[in-house]
């Protein structure tokens, strides 16, 4: 069991029962799945730059990526119907813990300028969106190796009703928030 899961299990459900009045365990909030995407934008017309994207984020996730593909051409962002529009990674599982334990101690703290998460990036629902302009804050992408810069998106899904749940559990889990 990983670090996080076994923290989650032994500390944050009885804290949160204890807070917010569940009766079962079930009824806590969990994260279910973390999403990470990276929008192609250049990809479009450099077909190398999307290897190089579906390479980092296999990198940083262990996983193959899938490409998401437009379903409609629109015509004044240069995107036909059938192209790769972008690459992005479901992880579920033991996998996910993992990914999570490593951004909260390490790729967050490699952040360039970073103070800390905003509280309004966690919505009505309780899902945490991050975004991060460098790719190189991860510690799988080596220096030296990088061609191009780009950023990706974390999206964080979880099974709370309500934004203050979300948010007592992300800051329970050991997301550094802002205060």
């Amino acid at each position: 069991m990983t670090r996080l899961k076994e923290k989650y299990q032994k500390l944050i459900v009885p804290a949160l029962k204890e807070k917010f009045g569940y009766t079962n365990n079930l009824a806590v909030p969990k994260i279910t799945k973390v999403i990470i995407n990276i929008g192609t934008g250049h990809g479009l017309k450099d077909a190398k730059h999307n290897e190089v994207v579906e390479a980092t984020l296999r990198r940083i996730t262990g996983q193959r990526p899938v490409k998401t593909i437009s379903k409609k051409s629109i015509s004044n962002f240069k995107i036909r119907a059938g192209q790769v529009v972008g690459i992005m990674v479901t992880l579920r599982g033991a996998r996910m813990y993992d990914f999570l334990d490593k951004m909260v101690s390490v790729t967050l703290p490699r952040v360039r300028d970073f103070r800390g998460l905003d509280s309004k990036n966690v919505d009505k629902n309780g899902n945490l969106n991050l975004g991060f302009k460098e790719h190189i804050a991860f510690p799988e992408i080596k220096m030296d190796e990088i061609e191009k810069i780009h950023g990706l998106q974390v999206t964080i899904v979880t099974t709370a009703k309500k934004r203050e749940e979300g948010l007592v559990l992300f800051e329970m889990l050991g997301f550094p928030f802002q205060k």
